[in-house]
Protein backbone atom coordinates (compact mmCIF):
# COMPACT_ATOMS: atom_id res chain seq x y z
CA UNK A 1 0.00 0.00 0.00
CA UNK A 2 1.45 3.35 -1.17
CA UNK A 3 1.38 6.52 1.41
CA UNK A 4 1.02 9.51 -0.14
CA UNK A 5 1.28 11.50 3.28
CA UNK A 6 4.82 10.52 3.88
CA UNK A 7 8.53 11.56 2.30
CA UNK A 8 9.68 9.45 0.08
CA UNK A 9 13.29 11.06 1.19
CA UNK A 10 14.85 12.33 4.13
CA UNK A 11 15.53 15.58 3.88
CA UNK A 12 16.16 18.25 7.38
CA UNK A 13 16.02 21.89 7.51
CA UNK A 14 18.81 21.87 10.30
CA UNK A 15 18.16 26.05 10.76
CA UNK A 16 14.62 25.35 10.83
CA UNK A 17 14.59 22.30 13.46
CA UNK A 18 17.05 23.42 15.77
CA UNK A 19 14.80 26.62 15.90
CA UNK A 20 12.05 24.88 16.55
CA UNK A 21 13.72 22.34 18.85
CA UNK A 22 15.02 25.15 21.09
CA UNK A 23 11.61 26.97 21.27
CA UNK A 24 10.00 23.58 22.07
CA UNK A 25 12.42 23.17 24.97
CA UNK A 26 11.71 26.36 26.45
CA UNK A 27 7.81 26.08 26.80
CA UNK A 28 6.05 23.87 29.39
CA UNK A 29 4.34 21.21 27.37
CA UNK A 30 3.47 19.15 30.14
CA UNK A 31 1.95 21.53 31.28
CA UNK A 32 -0.25 22.59 28.68
CA UNK A 33 -0.72 19.12 27.62
CA UNK A 34 -2.54 19.35 30.76
CA UNK A 35 -4.87 22.12 30.07
CA UNK A 36 -5.99 20.26 26.32
CA UNK A 37 -6.19 16.25 28.70
CA UNK A 38 -8.58 18.05 31.00
CA UNK A 39 -10.91 19.61 27.68
CA UNK A 40 -10.38 16.30 25.89
CA UNK A 41 -13.32 15.06 28.96
CA UNK A 42 -16.71 15.45 27.49
CA UNK A 43 -18.26 16.59 30.60
CA UNK A 44 -15.78 19.05 30.98
CA UNK A 45 -15.88 20.40 27.82
CA UNK A 46 -19.56 20.98 27.87
CA UNK A 47 -18.79 22.54 31.07
CA UNK A 48 -15.83 24.86 30.06
CA UNK A 49 -18.33 25.88 27.21
CA UNK A 50 -21.07 26.28 29.18
CA UNK A 51 -18.65 29.31 31.14
CA UNK A 52 -17.85 30.54 27.72
CA UNK A 53 -21.45 31.34 27.12
CA UNK A 54 -22.29 32.82 30.49
CA UNK A 55 -19.41 34.53 32.93
CA UNK A 56 -20.31 32.82 35.64
CA UNK A 57 -22.90 29.83 36.82
CA UNK A 58 -23.68 28.21 40.00
CA UNK A 59 -22.55 24.30 40.77
CA UNK A 60 -26.60 23.55 40.32
CA UNK A 61 -26.56 25.23 37.31
CA UNK A 62 -23.53 23.43 35.91
CA UNK A 63 -24.49 20.17 37.13
CA UNK A 64 -28.46 20.62 35.20
CA UNK A 65 -26.77 21.65 32.34
CA UNK A 66 -24.76 18.95 31.79
CA UNK A 67 -27.23 16.68 33.17
CA UNK A 68 -25.73 15.06 36.04
CA UNK A 69 -25.18 15.43 40.23
CA UNK A 70 -24.00 18.19 41.50
CA UNK A 71 -21.19 15.94 43.17
CA UNK A 72 -19.72 14.96 39.36
CA UNK A 73 -20.04 18.39 38.39
CA UNK A 74 -18.11 19.66 41.53
CA UNK A 75 -15.29 17.29 40.65
CA UNK A 76 -14.77 18.53 37.57
CA UNK A 77 -15.21 22.04 38.30
CA UNK A 78 -12.74 21.23 40.74
CA UNK A 79 -10.32 19.95 38.75
CA UNK A 80 -10.57 22.36 35.80
CA UNK A 81 -9.77 24.92 38.89
CA UNK A 82 -6.94 22.62 40.12
CA UNK A 83 -5.44 23.26 36.40
CA UNK A 84 -6.30 26.91 36.53
CA UNK A 85 -8.40 26.69 34.01
CA UNK A 86 -11.51 28.08 36.38
CA UNK A 87 -12.21 30.10 39.37
CA UNK A 88 -14.60 30.05 42.02
CA UNK A 89 -16.14 32.22 44.65
CA UNK A 90 -18.54 31.34 47.56
CA UNK A 91 -22.29 33.85 47.66
CA UNK A 92 -23.86 32.28 51.09
CA UNK A 93 -24.28 28.60 50.33
CA UNK A 94 -23.57 28.62 46.58
CA UNK A 95 -20.41 28.59 44.81
CA UNK A 96 -20.11 30.18 41.34
CA UNK A 97 -17.59 28.94 38.40
CA UNK A 98 -16.50 31.24 35.85
CA UNK A 99 -13.46 30.82 33.36
CA UNK A 100 -10.70 31.69 35.07
CA UNK A 101 -9.18 34.37 32.17
CA UNK A 102 -10.79 35.89 28.62
CA UNK A 103 -7.20 33.56 27.30
CA UNK A 104 -9.28 29.88 28.43
CA UNK A 105 -12.92 31.71 26.85
CA UNK A 106 -10.58 31.92 24.01
CA UNK A 107 -9.78 28.50 23.56
CA UNK A 108 -13.05 27.55 24.37
CA UNK A 109 -14.46 29.22 21.67
CA UNK A 110 -11.96 28.87 19.10
CA UNK A 111 -12.12 25.26 19.58
CA UNK A 112 -15.70 25.43 19.01
CA UNK A 113 -15.87 27.40 15.81
CA UNK A 114 -12.95 24.93 14.36
CA UNK A 115 -15.15 22.11 14.61
CA UNK A 116 -18.25 24.14 12.88
CA UNK A 117 -15.80 24.58 9.82
CA UNK A 118 -14.15 20.63 9.74
CA UNK A 119 -18.36 19.75 10.19
CA UNK A 120 -19.02 22.42 7.08
CA UNK A 121 -16.43 20.92 4.88
CA UNK A 122 -17.48 16.99 5.53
Amino acid sequence: MKHDDICEITCVDEEKVKRVKESVSQQNTMAVSQIFKALSDDTRIKIAYALSVEDELCVCDVANIVGSTTATASHHLRLLRKLGLAKYRKEGKLVFYALDDDHVKQLIQIAFEHQKEVASHE
